[in-house]
């Protein structure tokens, strides 16, 4: 496994070195002659072990190699959903700043695929491995996108029986400000404090010390949206996956979303609210966060 490396890309010999290969802008898409990095050449090559088709019988005598995937996914955020989802708002500052300005370091990525998000904690796992390999320390388990299950339970906090992740059935404290962000009314986008996404540490958090598991910005989870799938998941393993292929039908690219955004309504707000987007499509409201399974703490046997 090749060893992480950080480069910076802003770095004017950075940019000298890699003015020698064809990743910069060409000279005609150029403003006023600056060069930089050409967004949508950065790849990053994802590359994972799949272990369902390794598990099959049939496959028992295959070569382990043939079970490792590897395909290429677009690095960059496509920072033009600002102006392509709202087509009539002046909206330029935030193409042109939400991602790369310093004074969104805080804030939630917008913009990316479901593969984007996937390839990401693919890239995490790898560079925290590097990391941890360095040091010659034991490597950790993969970060991933939640199961849409696991999402809700986040979300709840430990309430069960709450409708929103600060626990009770209301959008606004007792001094009457707004909770979380998100649209309160017809096109009453800024009475919450922000017009889009805010830091992600703006409000209070749930009781596992999560913030923003409603409003700010939607989520991708690892599921599959089926209207029916409450019906026939598992207790144990609430989870319905599908790795949709290029060529399969739209319907089978369709990824859970949950928690709601900053152009949604309260409804979508609520812990157990479903929605959906296809797993190709990036919206200026759709972000994500990333899981790690933990090793099980050892059982605490009783003392006689």
């Amino acid at each position: 496994q090749a060893k992480m490396k950080t480069l910076k890309w802003d770095d004017p010999k950075t940019i000298e070195l890699l003015g020698q290969s064809d990743i910069l802008l060409a000279p005609d898409d150029r403003i006023f002659g600056k060069k930089e990095i050409d967004p949508s050449k950065i790849v990053y090559q994802v590359e994972r072990f799949n272990l369902k088709e390794a598990a099959k019988r049939e496959n028992a005598n295959k070569p382990r190699s043939s079970f490792i995937e590897r395909f290429p996914v677009r690095a960059y955020p496509d920072t033009l959903v600002w102006i392509r989802d709202f087509s009539y708002s002046y909206n330029e500052p935030m193409t042109q700043r939400n991602f790369a300005h310093p004074a969104y370091g805080n804030y939630p990525v917008v913009g990316v695929t479901w593969k984007q998000a996937d390839a990401f904690c693919n890239w995490r796992t790898r560079y925290l491995n590097s990391f941890l390999e360095s040091k010659k320390r034991a490597q950790e388990s993969d970060f991933r996108l939640p199961t849409e299950a696991q999402w809700e339970y986040a979300a709840r906090g430990g309430r069960s029986e709450s409708m929103f992740p600060w626990g009770n059935y209301y959008l606004r404290n007792k001094k009457g400000c707004l909770l979380a962000n998100f649209k309160p009314g017809r096109g009453n986008y800024p009475e919450d404090g922000g017009f889009y996404t805010v830091r992600a540490d703006a409000y209070w958090p749930n009781d596992f010390g999560l913030y923003c598991m409603a409003g700010n910005v939607a989520e991708w989870t690892s599921s599959i949206y089926y209207e029916g799938s409450y019906n026939f998941q598992h207790d144990m393993n609430p989870d319905v996956r599908w790795n949709a292929k290029d060529d399969d039908p739209p319907r089978m690219k369709r990824k859970v979303i949950r928690g709601g955004s900053w152009k949604d309504v309260g409804y979508y707000l609520q812990t157990g609210t479903r929605a959906y987007e296809y797993q190709d499509t990036a919206k200026s409201y759709i972000g994500f966060r990333c899981v790690i399974d933990l090793p099980a703490a050892p059982a605490k046997g009783r003392r006689k």
